[in-house]
């Protein structure tokens, strides 16, 4: 086992030297704006945020295939920042990695709403408020939410706001923070929390002023995967997809965490398909709300104005590496999730390799609607890629993660550097993870101890430094040039 790999810490002169000087070279004096046009017609824009989706094939599901996939782009390559919900949900928000918001679990007192609510005055609700936009959330907010504050309570940003605030993941029986009002529902068909939310996106989506900002966020896929009655009989005779590395049978030059885990009894392959049916069957619910929702945009007359993206806050593994259903390790499974955006302007059917982050989605959208970036933003906006422009772009991505107690399952701290060859992690342990994305994708032989010394050098210095980074200067490190392109 190699020496323990210590916590980077910002050098304060080294980061606001080169925060001075990406700043001086975008000049750039305060939040960046991109102001419209005059007369342009800012767009309406709408986040579909699934729970716990990997990066499946989106075809299965009919609206989201036909009026998404087809009649948009795929980012092919896009990642989390963290693999698990309130890291990740708080990144999407705020535009930010693990290391720089510190909301670094689902619980209090590392992580979770309480964690993040004195971050609530600078959030992309806010953002987009103070554009002008008409704004609402819909769905999960974050774990744990109203935790420590009212029932009632609605962040600041939103002009509506209907968010469960008991039984989240049951799908029935739960009660809903509707514009300050409690709202309760039981367990008959139509209180299914998917079609109650797809009931209100419609509604904003069609009624009031223009331009709106919609973050819809669906509960589904994430265990335990309730369904509609409706799609109670969907996909009966499926199995989960038996990969590469699905019940994985060596894993001997693995981290420790991994060498524990034991090779897949039948009990474990029977419940994985169980687990694969029902979020298949869950899914159906979101492909019906994409269905209304674009209904009713066309009818009306606002879809052509409207950019829809569609995305999951983070993966899910179904027996790849011998891992029972789940998610927070740092394999492609959990990391990368699917991303499709359609759009005035974005071709239909198109696909973008490059390399995108969750930390991308809130500077998107600002650019989007002339909306103020604060400096604390971390990510780049994808407008010149989604528009087809050769513009210079970053060559790493960085995934953060945190071990909290009270997960024992989950594996050690660690941080991946995700580039376009190579996925290279280093845990809090002093193990390491190297994978040849080119020669095995997927991720069957761990080279950390048998790779070239250089390679792990670079990509070892290159994770440090996105670890280290903040604000603007994440763009500094994460450039291409900074190391080995195919790294």
């Amino acid at each position: 086992m190699v020496a323990a790999v210590p916590q980077p810490r910002r050098s304060t002169k080294l980061w606001a030297g080169l925060a001075a000087a990406l700043l001086l070279a975008l000049g750039l004096t305060g939040a960046a704006r991109v102001e419209p046009a005059p007369g342009e017609h800012r767009p309406n824009i709408v986040l579909i945020l699934t729970d716990d989706l990997d990066a499946a094939d989106l075809s299965r599901f009919p609206n989201i295939g036909n009026l998404l996939v087809s009649q948009g782009t795929t980012l092919s390559r896009f990642f989390v920042t963290n693999p698990w919900c309130c890291p990740s949900r708080s990144s999407i928000l705020r535009s930010q990695f693990m290391h720089s918001h510190q909301v670094e679990s689902n619980r209090a007192p590392t992580g979770g709403f309480t964690k993040f609510r004195p971050l609530e005055a600078s959030t992309i609700g806010t953002w987009m408020h103070d554009a002008g936009y008409r704004t609402a959330l819909f769905g999960k907010y974050l774990n744990n939410y109203p935790q420590g504050a009212p029932r009632t309570y609605v962040p600041p940003g939103w002009d509506d706001w209907a968010v469960p605030v008991t039984r989240l993941y049951q799908e029935y029986g739960y009660a809903l923070n509707d514009n300050g009002t409690i709202r309760r529902y039981g367990d008959a068909p139509e209180d299914y929390l998917e079609d109650v939310l797809s009931a209100k996106a419609a509604a904003f989506a069609s009624s009031g002023s223009a331009p709106f900002f919609l973050y819809l966020a669906p509960v589904a896929p994430h265990l335990p995967a309730h369904h509609a009655p409706r799609h109670a009989a969907a996909f009966a005779d499926e199995q989960a997809p038996r990969t590469a590395s699905f019940d994985q049978a060596d894993l001997s030059a693995e981290p420790r965490w991994l060498q524990e885990r034991t090779p897949l009894s039948d009990a474990d392959v029977r419940r994985i398909d169980r687990v694969h049916r029902d979020r298949l069957r869950a899914m159906l619910g979101v492909d019906d709300m994409v269905g209304a929702l674009v209904d009713a945009l066309t009818r009306a007359g606002r879809l052509d104005d409207t950019y829809i993206f569609f995305t999951s806050d983070n993966g899910f593994h179904l027996g790849q590496h011998r891992l029972r259903p789940g998610k927070t390790t740092p394999f492609e499974e959990d990391v990368r999730v699917p991303m499709v955006v359609r759009g005035p302007g974005v071709p239909a059917g198109g696909v973008i390799d490059a390399l995108a982050s969750s930390v991308d989605l809130a500077p998107t959208f600002a650019e989007l609607g002339g909306a103020s970036v604060p400096l604390s933003a971390e990510g780049r906006s994808l407008v010149p890629l989604l528009r087809g422009l050769d513009v210079p772009w970053r060559d790493a991505v960085l995934v953060e993660f945190y071990h909290p107690s009270y997960s024992p399952q989950s594996p050690p701290s660690y941080a991946v550097l995700r580039t376009g060859r190579y996925a290279y992690v280093e845990y809090e342990t002093g193990e390491r993870q190297l994978y040849d994305l080119w020669e095995d994708p997927a991720e069957l032989r761990n080279i950390a101890g048998s790779a070239e010394p250089g390679v792990v050098a670079v990509l070892s210095a290159r994770l440090a430094l996105l670890r280290a980074c903040a604000g603007m200067t994440c763009a500094l490190t994460d450039a291409a040039g900074v190391g080995d392109g195919s790294a």
